[in-house]
């Protein structure tokens, strides 16, 4: 039996079409994926089939051009971007005598490099022993079944119910700890929802350039590099606004093709800070030649994590490189659909931050009020209801408020007691830097 190696780190890239060729954009992202994990690529060999292989994935041919190639360039492990079954990884790892990693175990293995926070770590740890639940019948002697008969019963499968075991309780003791961090979020969110400050999530692939504009509108200092995944852990931020609303934001972790379900199913109390957003900035990187492929990719995991109904206004970032610009486009509503700007440069960010104002606070209407003495019960109802932002007292008596009201309060008031006032609506982007034409867009 092939006792699996625990170092080394040069790697050779299987890249795995089924039924459809492999497009270039697939294969610099799976050596970006590669590279981020910490590998040295030191070959690659493209594989195309309309059926996969139940036993190794690959047919018999190509499966002996890999074996040679990891022979030639001494490798020390093989990574495949395609899932593997418990025993297709086996059956490779077997043949190839070199550990074998397919695309969810390396980007397992990228989350567990990059965690930080003590959430973090528990999630990652928490998806890779699910993962490692399924595969526990594999290459290492120790876990090997024992065959029936005189001399070969042993401790194998003891060894191996024991492992499963002890992974179960882990996976357990993970689960509930993690519970108890989802409370703490949750409580969180209870707190900002009863003092009205509505959250805003980023969201996007991987590498568009969210912590990037994280930075640029909050000033948080998280990492932002040119490469996948080169943040994890959620930042939350106060954000104000240009007409003195706040809002939280929220950057998350970047989605990628074929993120994988145990990722999924462990991020989803991180996740659900983009469920229960107000807004989504969706950030796309616009210089991209597949950025219309990635938008799709975004979509299906929100909609695997339930946000997929939220409102969203999509951030094309990086417009400098295509020499775009910086603009607002709107739909047929008069609502904000993209905005066209720079995070690396700035260029842009006011009009980003008039269109959030715009959605998140469009059912919101501001003014000044007059109030005599004798309405002194009405202004305690602004207090209540209401958002004051300035209070003067009037020489002749009474004062003059500067207020905010959600629509349906400002009705209410109307009709009952009789306010009125000139009233404007929140947060509106600035018809003078909005592009009304959008035929110029990038699609």
């Amino acid at each position: 039996m092939f006792e699996r190696p625990q170092h080394g780190e040069r790697a050779v890239l299987l890249h795995f079409g089924l039924g459809h060729p492999i497009a270039n954009e697939d294969r610099t992202e799976f050596r970006e994926l590669a590279v981020s994990a910490g590998a040295e690529i030191v070959a690659e060999v493209t594989a195309v089939r309309d059926i996969a292989s139940p036993k190794y994935l690959i047919g018999g041919g190509k499966l002996e051009e890999l074996a040679a190639c990891v022979a030639e360039h001494e490798a020390d492990l093989v990574l495949v971007d395609h899932a593997l079954s418990p025993r297709q990884e086996k059956n490779l790892e077997k043949h190839l005598c070199r550990r074998v990693v397919d695309r969810t175990g390396l980007i397992l293995d990228i989350f567990a490099l990059r965690a930080r926070t003590h959430e973090g770590k528990l999630q990652v740890e928490l998806a890779q022993l699910r993962h490692l639940s399924t595969r526990l019948v594999r290459g290492w002697t120790h876990l090997e079944r024992q065959k029936g008969g005189i001399g070969l019963r042993g401790p194998g499968e003891t060894q191996l119910e024991s492992d499963r075991r002890m992974i179960g309780q882990a996976i357990k003791r993970l689960n509930a700890r993690l519970a108890r961090v989802a409370r703490r979020r949750g409580q969180g969110r209870q707190a900002r929802s009863k003092n009205e400050i509505p959250t805003v999530s980023l969201v996007g692939y991987t590498n568009a350039g969210k912590s990037t504009l994280f930075n640029r509108l909050v000033g948080a200092g998280v990492m932002a590099a040119d490469q996948l995944f080169a943040t994890l852990d959620p930042t939350l931020r106060r954000l104000q606004l240009p007409d003195n609303n706040e809002v939280v934001l929220a950057d998350t972790v970047g989605f990628i093709r074929d993120l994988p379900t145990e990722l999924i199913a462990a991020f989803r109390s991180t996740l659900e800070e983009t469920r229960d957003a107000r807004l989504l900035l969706h950030v796309v990187d616009c210089s991209d030649p597949a950025h219309e492929e990635h938008i799709g990719h975004v979509n299906e995991v929100l909609t695997a994590i339930g946000a997929e109904g939220l409102p969203v206004v999509h951030v094309y970032n990086k417009a400098d490189i295509l020499g775009v610009p910086p603009r607002v486009d709107f739909d047929d509503m008069g609502m904000p659909r993209r905005v066209w700007l720079s995070a690396r440069t700035g260029a842009g960010v006011d009009l980003l931050l008039a269109s959030i104002s715009r959605f998140v606070f469009r059912d919101r209407v501001r003014g000044t009020v007059r109030l005599t003495v004798e309405q002194a019960r009405l202004r305690a109802l602004l207090f209540t209801t209401g958002r004051v932002w300035a209070e003067q007292d009037l020489d002749a008596g009474g004062w003059e408020l500067d207020v905010e009201l959600q629509r349906r309060d400002f009705a209410r008031l109307e009709l009952h007691e009789g306010l009125t006032f000139s009233a404007t609506a929140a947060g509106e982007v600035p018809a003078e830097s909005a592009a009304d034409d959008p035929s110029t867009a990038v699609s």
